[in-house]
């Protein structure tokens, strides 16, 4: 194996909103009134990564503090709840906010843990680069991998964000590893493909929405793969 280590993005590549971003989006509306169905909060979440996309252009970074979150949260949703008809100052965006921020709305991929007990076998490192509030490091204790990744470069702790090439040095410096013995794992080109092959770093798209069919680099639907993958490269 020609890898030592293995870093993985985190928001949609081993951890979820449960059960899914738009439904769980679906039932908070619904606990207030508003019947609208998955697949239409689906399409009008397309607003997330334009805006993940924005904050990056303008080096909005919204991850650094509580304030800041809540901040970009809440003109997210409000982007959302205009796009789906339907008010935005009726407390609906503190009412998504105050769920999207609760442990108990996260799970693990059902892939997670098989594929991370694989790799323990065949890399020395397995760790984390996420754009996430410093609160991310509570959360993957409490789902219990937290202590499975030696390496965790959380922005919201950190003070640095995806893309910005330091976060992806930051991860390698404390590995101790050259970034060509490195496999990055990510949903999101703009964050988790293009930054880290720049630095030497071999990129893998998790695609499990299949967003990216024309994708031209390495590319998965399920975690699961991953291993098998990195005997082919």
């Amino acid at each position: 194996m020609r890898f030592h280590a293995v870093f993985f993005d985190v928001g949609e590549t081993l951890v979820h909103p449960v059960p899914s971003f738009p439904e769980l989006f679906a039932m908070v509306l619904a606990e207030r009134g508003y019947d609208r169905d998955g697949s239409d909060v689906a399409a009008a979440s397309a607003v997330v990564r334009r805006r993940f996309s924005d904050a990056a252009r303008t080096d909005d970074r919204w991850t650094l503090s509580p304030e800041r979150s809540r901040a970009f949260w809440v003109e997210v949703y409000r982007e959302m709840l205009e796009t789906l008809g339907l008010p935005s100052q009726d407390g609906l965006r503190v009412a998504l906010y105050e769920r999207f921020t609760q442990l108990s709305s996260y799970a693990l991929f059902d892939d997670v843990a098989e594929t991370l007990d694989r790799l323990d076998q065949v890399v020395s490192t397995l760790g984390i680069v996420s754009n996430f509030e410093a609160w991310l490091d509570v959360l993957l204790d409490a789902l219990d991998v937290r202590d499975r990744f030696d390496v965790r470069v959380i922005s919201g702790l950190e003070g640095v964000e995806k893309p910005d090439p330091a976060i992806y040095r930051l991860a390698l410096e404390r590995a101790g590893v050259e970034p060509e013995c490195v496999v990055f794992v990510g949903d999101n080109p703009e964050f988790d493909v293009d930054p880290p092959a720049r630095l030497g770093m071999v990129p893998v798209l998790i695609d499990r929405h299949h967003r990216y069919p024309e994708h031209e680099g390495h590319r998965i639907d399920d975690l699961r793969s991953l291993p098998s993958l990195l005997e082919t490269l």
